[in-house]
């Protein structure tokens, strides 16, 4: 897609991926095997490939993120675990679990990869993916405390469902965002203090979006950032995440223009 042409559609924004070479790397293993199984489990479908190696150091059981051959993040294995590997997506539904606690670097810095996962039953993990991502986006928004944050969620009852996703965004309103949620009306949360946006389209239905875009006076210290997923067929979507200021400010004008 040419950088001035206007988008027709979310999947559109596919098109400016880049075909990037990404890989994990446990380093220093002790864990047993298993952990390196849920691993390469999480990420078998996808293009990224997963090693071991052993290396001098005085630190052990990390995980390193190499991008055209080179170590772009490093993350602990057990903070891997405890965020991802060992976590059902279930919990940030029914629960308080927020985005209180960062995910790892390892994961956040997979942005600019197109993703094929796919939900439960197909795959524990992958999904879990983007739900990871969507927190992270919504709490950069969060510690700005300032800009535009667009949603959406398919249908709008998840917002009512949902304890978890209600809670966190219950907290965003309570900041000087634009909160701006989208999805079929099926029940519109009044409760919200947000810009509620219904529609029955394809993308209404099988949009999933978080794009945070900071004021243009708001200088370096907030990071612009926007997830963009569609749902090709049931419980399986194709997405990226990306934190280039002039691609998350044309998702941004897309959302506001097209839903």
């Amino acid at each position: 897609m040419a950088a001035d042409a206007p988008p027709s559609s979310l999947r559109d924004f596919f098109a400016d991926v880049d075909d990037r070479e990404v890989s994990l790397v446990t380093v220093n293993r002790t864990h047993p095997q298993p952990v390196q199984d849920l691993i390469a489990d999480a990420f078998a479908t996808q293009s990224v490939e997963l090693s071991e190696r052993s290396l001098p150091t005085d630190a052990d059981d990390l995980l390193a993120l190499r991008e055209d051959g080179d170590v772009t993040a490093v993350s602990s294995l057990d903070r891997v675990m405890r965020s991802f590997l060992l976590v059902n997506a279930d919990q940030f539904r029914t629960s308080t679990r927020g985005f209180d606690g960062d995910v790892p670097a390892v994961l956040t810095n997979m942005d600019g990869t197109l993703f094929d996962l796919r939900g439960y039953p197909a795959s524990n993990k992958e999904k879990l993916l983007l739900i990871l991502v969507s927190r992270h986006v919504e709490r950069l928004a969060y510690e700005a405390g300032e800009g535009t944050l667009r949603s959406t969620f398919q249908r709008l009852s998840r917002l009512e469902d949902e304890y978890g996703t209600r809670t966190v965004y219950e907290r965003l309103t309570g900041r000087a965002l634009d909160v701006h949620v989208y999805g079929v009306p099926d029940e519109r949360p009044t409760w919200l203090d947000a810009t509620v946006h219904g529609g029955t389209s394809d993308e209404y239905r099988n949009s999933w979006c978080v794009a945070y875009r900071p004021p243009s006076d708001s200088g370096a210290e907030s990071t612009p950032a926007a997830l963009v997923a569609h749902q090709k067929e049931p419980n399986r979507w194709k997405g990226f995440w990306t934190y280039d200021a002039e691609r998350v400010a044309r998702i941004d004008a897309y959302l506001e223009r097209a839903f």
